[in-house]
C-alpha cells in the first residue's frame, strides 16, 4: 500500500479538480456565479501553490500535535468525566446532601466487600533479578562495630528539609514519649485505661521473650529457642527485617529506647540487627525478598523513631540513609511505591512509606518537599468520591483498608479537620467501626491498625465511640494462658494474620492499645503535662 500523498498535494489536487464548467440549462445568473466562483477559486488555488512547502508541512504537523494532546486528555478522564484530583474547599463537595445516608450506604458496601485488605505479606513476588544493580546513586558506609554508621556522600540534594512535630506542643512529638507523667495524662484523655495499659504491658513482655539471640525477631516463632513451638499460630514470612521492625515499635510506643526503659537491652540488640542488615546490603537499603518496601518501611520507621527520641548520633546517618532510599524508591511517574523500588505504587506500601517519612520530619531528618507532593499525586489518582475513598492500585470502594490507610495519609500531607471529604471518610470508617469476630470481615487488624488512628486524630464523638468497641474487643481476645501469654492472634480477613502470625497480630494489637500516647493528635492541642 502506498503512503498518502501530502497534504498540500492532496488539496492541491481537491482544488484543480474542481468543475469548470456547468450544464448548459443553467441560467444567465448561474453562469456568472460560477464565473465568479472560478475566479476566486483560481486566485486561492494561486495563493496555496504560492505556499512555502516547509510552512504547509509545520502547520499540517501542528493541527496533528493537537489532535493527539486531544485524544490523550479525553483517554485520561476516568469514564469520561473530570480528573481525579484533590477537591479544594466548596469545590465538589455537596455540603448540603445526605452525608449520612451515603456514607451508610457507602459503609454497606464496603462491610460486604470479599477482602477488607491487600495481601501484604503473603502476596509477595519474587525479587527482581537485577534488584541490587537497580539501587539508586544514594551511598552510606555504616562503621563496624556498635551502631557508628557513617555517612559517605549522598543525601537528598534538598536542604529545606520539613521537620515538624504532629499536634503542635514542645519538642518533636517523638521527644513527649520519653516523659511517664505527660504519657499518663494522655492515656487517661484520650480514653485508655489501667487494662489497656496492662495488655500492652503483656505484649511487651511476650515480645521480649521471642527475640532470637542474634537481635532479631522472626514471624515463624516456632524457631525462636525459647519457644520452640509453645505458642501455636505462628507465621510463614521469612523477613526478619520485617519481624524485627513490627517487634521494636511497640517498645518505642511507649518511649523506651536502647538507651533506657525496662527493655534497653533488647531495644539496643534489636537496632544493632537492623545496622547489621543495611551495613550487609547498599545504599541504606533494608530490602530483601521476603519483606520487600514492607520491610524497608517498616524498619525506617524504626530507625527514624529511634534517633527522634534520643538524638543518638549514632543512629542518624543510618535513619538518614534509610529516609534516602525510600526517596530514590519511589515511583518517579506515579509517585506511589510497591514492592520493588520505583515500580508503579499500591496504597499499603505507600501508607509505611509515608510513615516512615513523616517520623523522619519529626525526628528533623531530611526529607525532599518533592516526594511528599508526589506521593500527594497518587492518592489523587486512586481516591474516589472526591478523596473520601482510597483504593489499592486504582480509585475502587470495596477496600476499607486502603480508605483507613488513604485518610490517614491526607490527614499527614495536610489536610484540614473540616476538609469534606476528610468528614466524609472519618463518618464511612465509623459507620464501618473496628473489625472483630462478629463482623463481616472478620478480624482485620491491619485495617483496625490504620482506622484506629484515623479515628484518633479526627478525635471527639466518633473517636469516642471508634474506641469504646476497639479498646474492649483487644483487652478481651489477648491470650493470658501458657506461653502464649501477652499475645495476640486473631484469625480472619487479614491476609497478613496468616503470614505474619502471632507475632504480627500482637504487634500490630499493642501499637493499636498505645495509640493514646503514641503520636500528638493532629488536630487538636492536648495537654503534656500530668492531669491536676
Amino acid at each position: 500500500m502506498l503512503p498518502p500523498a501530502p497534504a498540500s498535494a492532496r488539496l492541491a489536487q481537491i482544488v484543480v479538480a474542481a468543475p469548470t464548467s456547468v450544464p448548459s440549462s443553467s441560467s444567465h445568473q448561474d453562469h456568472a456565479a460560477t464565473d465568479a466562483l472560478e475566479k476566486e477559486e483560481s486566485a486561492w488555488r494561486d495563493v496555496w501553490l504560492q505556499v512555502p512547502s516547509w510552512l504547509t508541512s509545520t502547520v499540517v504537523h501542528l493541527l496533528i500535535v493537537l489532535l493527539l494532546a486531544l485524544i490523550t486528555n479525553a483517554h485520561s478522564l476516568p469514564n469520561g468525566g473530570s480528573p481525579i484530583s484533590v477537591s479544594t474547599e466548596g469545590e465538589g463537595d455537596d455540603p448540603e446532601g445526605d452525608l449520612e445516608g451515603d456514607a451508610m450506604q457507602l459503609a454497606s458496601s464496603l462491610e460486604t466487600a470479599q477482602a477488607l485488605s491487600p495481601g501484604q505479606l503473603s502476596e509477595l513476588p519474587a525479587p527482581a533479578p537485577s534488584i541490587d544493580d537497580a539501587i539508586g546513586p544514594i551511598s552510606a558506609r555504616l562503621g563496624d562495630g556498635d551502631l557508628q554508621p557513617k555517612l559517605a556522600g549522598g543525601g537528598t540534594g534538598d536542604e529545606d528539609a520539613i521537620g515538624i512535630g504532629a499536634g503542635g506542643g514542645d519538642g518533636n512529638g517523638l521527644e513527649l514519649r520519653l516523659d511517664g507523667a505527660s504519657r499518663a495524662a494522655r492515656l487517661r484523655s484520650g480514653g485508655g485505661t489501667p487494662q489497656s495499659e496492662k495488655a500492652v504491658t503483656l505484649a511487651l513482655a511476650w515480645l521480649a521473650e521471642h527475640q532470637n539471640y542474634d537481635g532479631s525477631w522472626s514471624f515463624a516463632t516456632r524457631t525462636n529457642p525459647r519457644c520452640h513451638g509453645k505458642c501455636a499460630d505462628d507465621g510463614y514470612n521469612a523477613s526478619k527485617t520485617a519481624a524485627t521492625a513490627m517487634a521494636l515499635l511497640p517498645f518505642l510506643g511507649t518511649g523506651q529506647t536502647h538507651r533506657e526503659g525496662q527493655y534497653k537491652r533488647n531495644i539496643d540488640l534489636g537496632l544493632k540487627y537492623l545496622v547489621r542488615v543495611m551495613q550487609s546490603q547498599r545504599d541504606g537499603s533494608l530490602w530483601d525478598p521476603a519483606g520487600t518496601m514492607y520491610g524497608h518501611g517498616l524498619a525506617s520507621i524504626v530507625l527514624c523513631e529511634a534517633y527522634g527520641m534520643t538524638h543518638d548520633q549514632a543512629l542518624q546517618a543510618s535513619a538518614q540513609a534509610a529516609v534516602n532510599f525510600i526517596v530514590y524508591a519511589q515511583d518517579p511517574l506515579g509517585g506511589g511505591w510497591r514492592y520493588h523500588p520505583q515500580s508503579p505504587g499500591d496504597t499499603s506500601v505507600v501508607g509505611w512509606q509515608l510513615m516512615a517519612l513523616k517520623s523522619a520530619q519529626m525526628a528533623y531528618l531530611r526529607v525532599p518537599p518533592a516526594t511528599m507532593r508526589k506521593a500527594g499525586y497518587f492518592l489523587d489518582y486512586v481516591q474516589s468520591d472526591h478523596g473520601a475513598v482510597y483504593g489499592y492500585q486504582r480509585p475502587e470502594s470495596g477496600r476499607p483498608a486502603t480508605t483507613a490507610i488513604g485518610l490517614l495519609c491526607r490527614m499527614y500531607l495536610g489536610w484540614k479537620h473540616d476538609h469534606a471529604p476528610l468528614q466524609r471518610g472519618v463518618q464511612i470508617l465509623g459507620q464501618l467501626g473496628p473489625s472483630t469476630d462478629t463482623t463481616r470481615s472478620r478480624n482485620n487488624m491491619y485495617y483496625n491498625y490504620y482506622a484506629t488512628q484515623v479515628m484518633h486524630h479526627y478525635g471527639g464523638y466518633p473517636w469516642q465511640r471508634w474506641n469504646a468497641v476497639m479498646r474492649e474487643y483487644l483487652i478481651q481476645t489477648q491470650s493470658h494462658e501458657g506461653h502464649e501469654e501477652g499475645s495476640w492472634y486473631l484469625d480472619g480477613s487479614d491476609d497478613g494474620s496468616h503470614a505474619g502470625g502471632r507475632l504480627y497480630c500482637t504487634a500490630l494489637a499493642a501499637m493499636t492499645l498505645e495509640v493514646y500516647y503514641r503520636y500528638m493528635p493532629l488536630y487538636r492541642q492536648q495537654s503534656t503535662q500530668s492531669a491536676e
